[in-house]
């Protein structure tokens, strides 16, 4: 796979606050998909959290995290995903990914329609 330029993460309290950055670079332009998935200890498939679309340029969110999370993107192509009101259940193992062209609302939380990825950053909130 490859490779997105993921940053951000760490630990925090219950109630705090994250900011995860990924840099698309030059793998997609023009029109593309870009979410964040995350995987908790035990889990087999990793989880959609949030996607960004640049046709639409709108924003979805998983019900988890609907109110606490927000997805944005600058003119350089980087992703954020600030995270707010975080709770213990948010821990998990967070994930960019991204891919061109557009991705049908019931394709969007499938990672397996996503072929780059960031290389992953532990998210660990302690109550």
């Amino acid at each position: 796979q490859e490779q997105l330029s993921q940053s951000g993460g760490g630990s925090v309290q219950t109630g705090g606050s994250l900011r995860l950055s990924c840099g698309l670079g030059s793998l997609v332009t023009g029109i593309y998909s870009a979410a964040w998935f995350r995987q908790a200890a035990g889990q087999e498939r990793r989880e959609w959290v949030a996607g960004i679309y640049s046709v639409s340029r709108g924003t979805a969110y998983a019900d988890s995290v609907k109110g606490r999370f927000t997805i944005s993107r600058d003119n350089a192509m980087t992703v954020y995903l600030q995270m707010n009101s975080l709770q213990p259940e948010d821990t998990a193992v967070y994930y960019c990914a991204a891919r061109a062209g557009y991705l049908n609302s019931d394709m969007r939380d499938n990672p397996l329609n996503f072929p780059y990825w960031g290389q992953g950053t532990q998210v660990t909130v302690s109550s």
